[in-house]
Protein backbone atom coordinates (compact mmCIF):
# COMPACT_ATOMS: atom_id res chain seq x y z
CA UNK A 1 0.00 0.00 0.00
CA UNK A 2 0.88 3.65 -0.37
CA UNK A 3 0.08 6.18 2.34
CA UNK A 4 -0.73 9.71 1.22
CA UNK A 5 -0.23 12.38 3.88
CA UNK A 6 -1.83 15.67 2.87
CA UNK A 7 -0.79 19.08 4.13
CA UNK A 8 -4.31 20.45 4.55
CA UNK A 9 -3.10 23.91 5.54
CA UNK A 10 -1.15 24.27 2.31
CA UNK A 11 -4.10 22.96 0.28
CA UNK A 12 -6.46 25.44 1.92
CA UNK A 13 -4.11 28.38 1.32
CA UNK A 14 -3.60 27.28 -2.29
CA UNK A 15 -7.35 27.07 -2.84
CA UNK A 16 -7.93 30.45 -1.21
CA UNK A 17 -5.47 32.26 -3.45
CA UNK A 18 -6.13 30.18 -6.56
CA UNK A 19 -9.87 29.50 -6.62
CA UNK A 20 -12.74 31.92 -7.18
CA UNK A 21 -14.41 33.49 -4.17
CA UNK A 22 -17.66 31.81 -3.17
CA UNK A 23 -20.16 32.59 -0.46
CA UNK A 24 -22.44 30.16 1.33
CA UNK A 25 -26.18 30.82 1.57
CA UNK A 26 -25.57 32.46 4.96
CA UNK A 27 -23.00 34.85 3.49
CA UNK A 28 -19.80 33.18 4.71
CA UNK A 29 -16.81 33.01 2.39
CA UNK A 30 -16.27 29.32 1.54
CA UNK A 31 -14.34 29.36 -1.75
CA UNK A 32 -11.20 27.89 -0.22
CA UNK A 33 -13.16 25.01 1.31
CA UNK A 34 -14.78 24.25 -2.04
CA UNK A 35 -11.37 24.31 -3.71
CA UNK A 36 -9.98 21.99 -1.03
CA UNK A 37 -12.85 19.52 -1.49
CA UNK A 38 -12.31 19.47 -5.24
CA UNK A 39 -8.60 18.91 -4.77
CA UNK A 40 -9.13 16.02 -2.35
CA UNK A 41 -11.73 14.41 -4.62
CA UNK A 42 -9.22 14.56 -7.46
CA UNK A 43 -6.60 12.88 -5.28
CA UNK A 44 -9.00 10.15 -4.17
CA UNK A 45 -9.83 9.22 -7.77
CA UNK A 46 -6.26 8.04 -8.36
CA UNK A 47 -5.94 4.27 -8.37
CA UNK A 48 -2.96 4.12 -6.02
CA UNK A 49 -4.56 6.33 -3.35
CA UNK A 50 -5.96 3.98 -0.73
CA UNK A 51 -4.74 5.22 2.67
CA UNK A 52 -4.97 8.95 3.38
CA UNK A 53 -4.72 11.39 6.27
CA UNK A 54 -4.93 15.17 6.21
CA UNK A 55 -3.31 17.48 8.78
CA UNK A 56 -4.38 21.06 9.51
CA UNK A 57 -3.04 23.91 11.61
CA UNK A 58 -6.24 24.51 13.55
CA UNK A 59 -4.54 27.57 15.01
CA UNK A 60 -1.46 29.14 13.43
CA UNK A 61 0.59 29.04 16.60
CA UNK A 62 2.47 26.16 18.20
CA UNK A 63 5.11 25.35 20.81
CA UNK A 64 7.62 27.07 18.51
CA UNK A 65 6.11 30.46 19.33
CA UNK A 66 7.18 29.93 22.93
CA UNK A 67 10.74 29.21 21.79
CA UNK A 68 11.00 32.20 19.46
CA UNK A 69 8.64 35.20 19.67
CA UNK A 70 9.14 36.05 16.00
CA UNK A 71 7.89 32.70 14.81
CA UNK A 72 4.94 32.78 12.42
CA UNK A 73 1.43 33.45 13.69
CA UNK A 74 -1.92 34.05 12.05
CA UNK A 75 -1.16 37.76 11.83
CA UNK A 76 -1.65 38.94 8.28
CA UNK A 77 -3.71 35.92 7.25
CA UNK A 78 -7.03 37.14 5.76
CA UNK A 79 -9.92 36.82 8.18
CA UNK A 80 -12.10 35.13 5.59
CA UNK A 81 -9.42 32.46 5.20
CA UNK A 82 -8.95 31.90 8.93
CA UNK A 83 -12.70 31.48 9.19
CA UNK A 84 -12.59 28.53 6.81
CA UNK A 85 -10.20 26.28 8.75
CA UNK A 86 -12.88 24.67 10.92
CA UNK A 87 -15.11 24.16 7.88
CA UNK A 88 -12.18 22.62 5.98
CA UNK A 89 -11.67 20.06 8.73
CA UNK A 90 -15.40 19.25 8.74
CA UNK A 91 -15.45 18.85 4.98
CA UNK A 92 -12.37 16.62 4.98
CA UNK A 93 -13.88 14.43 7.68
CA UNK A 94 -17.17 14.20 5.74
CA UNK A 95 -15.13 12.93 2.80
CA UNK A 96 -14.21 9.99 5.02
CA UNK A 97 -10.59 10.98 5.58
CA UNK A 98 -8.63 10.87 8.81
CA UNK A 99 -8.13 14.45 10.00
CA UNK A 100 -5.36 15.61 12.32
CA UNK A 101 -6.17 19.09 13.69
CA UNK A 102 -3.04 20.53 15.26
CA UNK A 103 -2.95 23.06 18.10
CA UNK A 104 0.21 22.55 20.18
CA UNK A 105 2.09 21.08 17.22
CA UNK A 106 1.99 22.01 13.53
CA UNK A 107 0.48 20.09 10.64
CA UNK A 108 4.01 19.35 9.40
CA UNK A 109 4.83 17.70 12.74
CA UNK A 110 1.84 15.36 12.41
CA UNK A 111 2.88 14.42 8.89
CA UNK A 112 6.49 13.89 9.99
CA UNK A 113 5.40 11.70 12.91
CA UNK A 114 3.24 9.54 10.65
CA UNK A 115 5.96 9.20 8.01
CA UNK A 116 8.53 8.25 10.62
CA UNK A 117 6.20 5.80 12.35
CA UNK A 118 5.05 3.87 9.30
CA UNK A 119 7.84 4.13 6.74
CA UNK A 120 9.41 0.86 7.82
CA UNK A 121 6.20 -1.13 8.04
CA UNK A 122 6.56 -4.10 5.66
CA UNK A 123 3.09 -3.62 4.17
CA UNK A 124 3.85 0.02 3.31
CA UNK A 125 5.31 0.35 -0.17
CA UNK A 126 5.74 4.11 -0.06
CA UNK A 127 4.71 7.19 1.88
CA UNK A 128 3.78 10.18 -0.26
CA UNK A 129 3.85 13.55 1.51
CA UNK A 130 1.52 15.76 -0.50
CA UNK A 131 3.14 19.14 -0.03
CA UNK A 132 5.83 21.30 -1.64
CA UNK A 133 6.81 22.67 1.79
CA UNK A 134 10.60 22.65 2.02
CA UNK A 135 10.42 21.81 5.76
CA UNK A 136 8.93 18.42 4.91
CA UNK A 137 11.84 17.59 2.59
CA UNK A 138 13.74 16.54 5.72
CA UNK A 139 11.47 13.49 5.97
CA UNK A 140 12.35 12.13 2.52
CA UNK A 141 14.00 8.70 2.64
CA UNK A 142 15.36 7.46 -0.71
CA UNK A 143 12.24 6.43 -2.65
CA UNK A 144 10.48 5.09 0.43
CA UNK A 145 9.25 8.49 1.65
CA UNK A 146 8.83 11.15 -1.03
CA UNK A 147 7.35 14.63 -1.32
CA UNK A 148 4.78 15.30 -4.02
CA UNK A 149 4.03 18.77 -5.34
CA UNK A 150 0.61 18.03 -6.81
CA UNK A 151 0.30 21.37 -8.56
CA UNK A 152 3.52 20.86 -10.52
CA UNK A 153 3.30 17.04 -10.62
CA UNK A 154 6.83 16.85 -9.20
CA UNK A 155 8.06 14.08 -6.92
CA UNK A 156 11.14 14.54 -4.73
CA UNK A 157 13.04 11.50 -3.57
CA UNK A 158 16.38 11.81 -1.76
CA UNK A 159 18.24 12.55 -4.97
CA UNK A 160 15.62 15.11 -5.93
CA UNK A 161 16.04 16.91 -2.61
CA UNK A 162 19.79 17.18 -3.19
CA UNK A 163 19.28 18.49 -6.71
CA UNK A 164 16.74 21.09 -5.58
CA UNK A 165 18.36 22.31 -2.37
CA UNK A 166 21.98 21.21 -2.69
CA UNK A 167 21.86 19.18 0.53
CA UNK A 168 20.53 15.75 1.51
CA UNK A 169 17.24 15.48 3.42
CA UNK A 170 18.94 15.12 6.80
CA UNK A 171 20.59 18.53 6.34
CA UNK A 172 17.40 20.46 5.58
CA UNK A 173 16.96 21.76 9.18
CA UNK A 174 20.58 22.98 9.15
CA UNK A 175 20.10 24.55 5.72
CA UNK A 176 17.00 26.46 6.88
CA UNK A 177 18.69 27.49 10.13
CA UNK A 178 21.64 29.03 8.32
CA UNK A 179 19.80 30.85 5.54
CA UNK A 180 16.63 31.61 7.52
CA UNK A 181 13.03 30.98 6.62
CA UNK A 182 10.90 34.07 6.04
CA UNK A 183 7.72 31.97 5.84
CA UNK A 184 8.28 30.71 9.38
CA UNK A 185 9.65 33.99 10.69
CA UNK A 186 13.24 33.29 11.72
CA UNK A 187 16.14 35.19 10.13
CA UNK A 188 19.02 32.73 9.92
CA UNK A 189 22.67 33.63 10.38
CA UNK A 190 23.82 36.92 8.80
CA UNK A 191 25.53 36.64 5.40
CA UNK A 192 24.46 33.04 4.90
CA UNK A 193 22.29 32.31 1.87
CA UNK A 194 21.09 29.31 -0.06
CA UNK A 195 24.29 28.87 -2.06
CA UNK A 196 26.71 29.20 0.84
CA UNK A 197 24.59 27.00 3.12
CA UNK A 198 24.36 24.30 0.45
CA UNK A 199 28.08 24.42 -0.30
CA UNK A 200 29.21 24.16 3.33
CA UNK A 201 26.59 21.64 4.41
CA UNK A 202 27.35 19.60 1.31
CA UNK A 203 30.69 18.96 3.01
CA UNK A 204 29.84 18.99 6.73
CA UNK A 205 26.14 17.98 6.72
CA UNK A 206 25.30 19.60 10.07
CA UNK A 207 25.93 22.98 11.67
CA UNK A 208 27.56 21.38 14.69
CA UNK A 209 30.27 19.91 12.46
CA UNK A 210 31.21 23.15 10.68
CA UNK A 211 34.55 24.41 12.08
CA UNK A 212 34.59 27.89 13.59
CA UNK A 213 37.55 28.97 11.48
CA UNK A 214 37.29 29.12 7.70
CA UNK A 215 41.01 28.42 7.52
CA UNK A 216 40.33 24.75 8.20
CA UNK A 217 37.33 24.44 5.89
CA UNK A 218 38.07 22.08 3.04
CA UNK A 219 35.39 23.58 0.82
CA UNK A 220 35.75 26.79 -1.17
CA UNK A 221 32.99 29.34 -0.51
CA UNK A 222 32.90 33.02 -1.39
CA UNK A 223 33.18 35.17 1.74
CA UNK A 224 34.16 32.17 3.86
CA UNK A 225 35.86 34.22 6.58
CA UNK A 226 32.78 36.36 7.13
CA UNK A 227 30.46 33.33 7.07
CA UNK A 228 32.58 31.43 9.58
CA UNK A 229 32.89 34.43 11.91
CA UNK A 230 29.16 35.08 11.90
CA UNK A 231 28.38 31.46 12.64
CA UNK A 232 31.03 31.23 15.36
CA UNK A 233 29.51 34.16 17.25
CA UNK A 234 25.93 33.00 16.74
CA UNK A 235 26.07 29.30 17.49
CA UNK A 236 23.27 29.48 20.04
CA UNK A 237 21.00 31.35 17.63
CA UNK A 238 21.75 28.86 14.87
CA UNK A 239 20.94 25.99 17.24
CA UNK A 240 17.59 27.61 18.07
CA UNK A 241 16.73 28.14 14.41
CA UNK A 242 17.62 24.52 13.70
CA UNK A 243 15.32 23.42 16.51
CA UNK A 244 12.53 25.51 15.00
CA UNK A 245 13.13 23.94 11.59
CA UNK A 246 13.33 20.37 12.87
CA UNK A 247 10.01 18.57 12.65
CA UNK A 248 8.77 16.71 15.70
CA UNK A 249 8.32 12.96 15.53
CA UNK A 250 6.35 12.55 18.75
CA UNK A 251 2.91 13.95 17.93
CA UNK A 252 0.40 11.72 19.78
CA UNK A 253 -1.46 10.33 16.78
CA UNK A 254 -3.95 7.70 17.92
CA UNK A 255 -4.57 5.93 14.60
CA UNK A 256 -2.82 2.83 13.34
CA UNK A 257 -2.03 2.64 9.65
CA UNK A 258 -5.13 0.55 8.91
CA UNK A 259 -7.36 3.39 10.10
CA UNK A 260 -6.15 5.50 7.16
CA UNK A 261 -7.78 3.25 4.58
CA UNK A 262 -10.35 5.25 2.62
CA UNK A 263 -13.73 3.54 2.23
CA UNK A 264 -15.66 6.43 0.77
CA UNK A 265 -17.30 9.69 1.70
CA UNK A 266 -20.06 9.71 4.31
CA UNK A 267 -23.11 10.35 2.19
CA UNK A 268 -25.34 12.05 4.74
CA UNK A 269 -22.74 14.37 6.32
CA UNK A 270 -21.15 15.22 2.97
CA UNK A 271 -24.40 16.07 1.22
CA UNK A 272 -25.61 18.10 4.19
CA UNK A 273 -22.35 20.03 4.21
CA UNK A 274 -22.66 20.67 0.47
CA UNK A 275 -26.21 21.92 0.95
CA UNK A 276 -25.27 24.19 3.86
CA UNK A 277 -22.30 25.70 2.04
CA UNK A 278 -23.89 25.94 -1.39
CA UNK A 279 -21.75 23.23 -2.99
CA UNK A 280 -24.65 21.59 -4.81
CA UNK A 281 -22.53 20.68 -7.83
CA UNK A 282 -20.16 18.67 -5.59
CA UNK A 283 -22.80 16.68 -3.70
CA UNK A 284 -22.60 13.69 -6.07
CA UNK A 285 -18.90 13.96 -6.93
CA UNK A 286 -17.49 11.25 -4.60
CA UNK A 287 -17.10 8.01 -6.53
CA UNK A 288 -17.45 5.88 -3.40
CA UNK A 289 -19.74 6.13 -0.39
CA UNK A 290 -19.23 4.72 3.10
CA UNK A 291 -21.92 3.98 5.65
CA UNK A 292 -22.42 7.19 7.64
CA UNK A 293 -22.65 5.36 10.94
CA UNK A 294 -20.02 2.71 10.28
CA UNK A 295 -16.68 4.26 9.26
CA UNK A 296 -14.45 1.83 7.44
CA UNK A 297 -17.20 -0.10 5.65
CA UNK A 298 -18.07 0.75 2.09
CA UNK A 299 -21.49 0.59 0.51
CA UNK A 300 -21.84 -1.53 -2.58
Amino acid sequence: MKIHLVDGTYELFRAYFGAPKTTAPDGREVGAVRGLVRSLLSLLRQNDVTHVACAFDSVIVSFRNELFPGYKTGEGVPEDLLGQFALAEQATSALGLVVWPMIEFEADDAIATAANRWSERPEVEQIVICSPDKDLAQMVREERVVCLDRRRAQVLDSRGVEVKFGVPPESIPDYLALMGDSADGFPGVPSWGAKSAAAVLGRYLHIEDIPDSASVWDVRVRGADRLAANLATRRSEAALYKRLATLRLDVPLTEDVDALEWHGAYQGPFRRLCANLGFGALADEPHRWAHDSTPGRAES
